[in-house]
């Protein structure tokens, strides 16, 4: 995927419209991108073949660690009481300990990146309409636009968790969030949105492209089940719980996913497991030594950055055989030298190839079960037959009756590593970590570094963007 096409995109800053990379004309609220980028703008959509080389430069954007690929989603497992840090990198010890800058360069790199890829898909949305070439049927036109918006939906709704308070915290809905860019146009507005803006646009996006995507056909791209599946994940967030069961139950339903029979599906891009995953290969893949697959494999293989918390351990071993830990896990040296135990989720440490598990199928009968307990619902199955299921995959034995904290322990222990805890914790009003870990008394719901400061350097840029308390 990183071709070209995607090549000639960065070298031109047509890519580089994140917020950070667009330049002032005025005092006023407004950003203009530098004028020579029209024309190789012109050039990119000149013809069918090239429009969907751009289209495939989303994706590769996509694939930069701080995206999809495994930088942003371990911050979140950092955050949280599930991973700790043993590296060296002083910017992800802040995240760790939740003594962010608003100068750290990491965060920097993480709005930056999401931004890039924002900006790839806008520029899809905006210009494939306009190729001037008969070849590029209206079928194929469609397909490329409802790709486009479904990562800019998914980037903005992972972005939207980190750079802002969550919905039930402080002003809920009027909580700021991140800038709405959804324009490749001259003189985009780019102040800050309100979490229920950002969250009714992502919803509006997916409602919208869920038609134009059709009967799924592919795992590794855009589907109209991966729109599903993250309109459940958002009306999760969102506490709406019966449309977050009743989704999820369309996306279970759909009989082209399934749950896979073990835990060897990771990196089987054919297998029913998976909704959507971002698929990597050696030459095209994460960013050397800071995607999941460098930070979560021990040494010398990978960094010996990511090993499991003492607490995810215990989480574990409160039901010995669990078959998510012992055949997902490998013991190895940290980056300090100390023998731990990692995730073997990710094990292609070499060539940092392995695969970005985004949605899978798993995360739907967990949504299902948790939106039909909380709204006092039966959409699919009961909760309890849902967690039983998941269950009996792990070698455990059925329970009798689950409540919420069940619920939230067999999505800790099913989604591990995989970026997914942190939000899980927010949502539902809970410290980001157990009392006693490193750091617990400033998890607390609302604490100003629970959060990401707007990056310092964006301000300089863009100082009308209000940054968030405590930074």
């Amino acid at each position: 995927m990183k071709n070209n096409i995607n090549t000639i995109l960065k070298r031109a800053g047509i890519l580089s419209l994140a917020v950070s990379s667009l330049i002032f004309t005025s005092c006023e609220d407004e950003l203009n991108v530098l004028p020579e980028d029209s024309p190789v703008t012109e050039l990119v959509f000149s013809n069918g073949t090239l429009a969907l080389g751009a289209l495939e430069g989303m994706y590769s954007a996509a694939q930069q660690d701080d995206v999809l690929n495994g930088t942003l989603q371990l911050s979140g497992e950092w955050q949280s009481d599930n991973v700790d840090f043993e590296g060296t990198f002083p910017t992800f010890n802040e995240i760790r300990q939740y003594t962010i800058l608003s100068t750290n360069t990491s965060i920097n790199g993480m709005w930056d990146d999401n931004y890039e890829t924002i900006a790839s898909a806008n520029l899809v949305i905006d210009n494939v309409p306009l190729v001037d070439d008969a070849s590029f049927t209206p079928a194929q036109r469609t397909q490329a636009i409802a790709e486009a918006r479904f990562m800019r939906a998914l980037v903005y709704l992972n972005i939207s968790a980190y750079f802002g308070q969550p919905l039930q915290v402080a002003d809920g809905r009027n909580n700021l969030s991140v800038p709405l860019v959804t324009s490749s146009e001259i003189g985009l507005e780019v102040n800050r949105a309100t979490l229920g803006e950002v969250h009714d646009f992502i919803e509006s996006e997916l409602l919208a492209i869920i038609p134009d995507l059709g009967a799924p056909t592919t795992r590794i791209k855009a589907n109209s089940g991966a729109a599903k599946a993250l309109l459940a994940r958002l009306y999760l967030y969102q506490e709406r719980f019966a449309d977050a069961a009743q989704m999820a139950d369309e996306v279970i339903s759909d009989g082209f996913y399934a749950l896979a029979t073990d835990y060897t599906f990771y990196n089987q891009r054919g297998s029913t497991e998976h909704i959507y995953t971002l698929a990597n290969n050696a030459d095209d893949g994460q960013d050397s030594g800071e995607g999941f697959s460098g930070l979560t494999n021990p040494n010398p293989l990978g960094r010996g950055d990511a090993p499991f918390s003492d607490d995810l351990l215990a989480a574990y071993a409160a039901e010995p055989g669990d078959l998510r830990f012992t055949t997902l896990n490998q013991t190895g040296n940290d980056a300090q030298g100390n023998v731990r135990t990692f995730t073997s989720k990710f094990p292609d440490g070499n060539n940092d190839a392995d695969d970005a598990p985004v949605i899978r199928i798993t995360e739907m009968y967990l949504t299902r079960a948790e939106g039909n307990f909380r709204a006092g619902s039966t959409v699919g199955a009961v909760p309890l037959a849902d967690i039983n299921t998941l269950r009996t995959r792990a070698g455990l034995p059925n329970l009798t009756a689950v409540d919420l904290d069940i619920i939230l322990n067999e999505r800790r222990k099913e989604l591990a590593f995989e970026g997914q805890r942190r939000m899980d914790l927010m949502r539902n009003g809970m410290d980001l970590r157990r009392p006693g870990q490193p750091d617990a008394n400033l998890s607390a719901p609302g604490m100003d570094r629970t959060i990401f400061p707007i990056p310092q350097a964006v301000r300089d840029l863009s100082p009308f963007l209000a940054q968030n308390p405590g930074y």
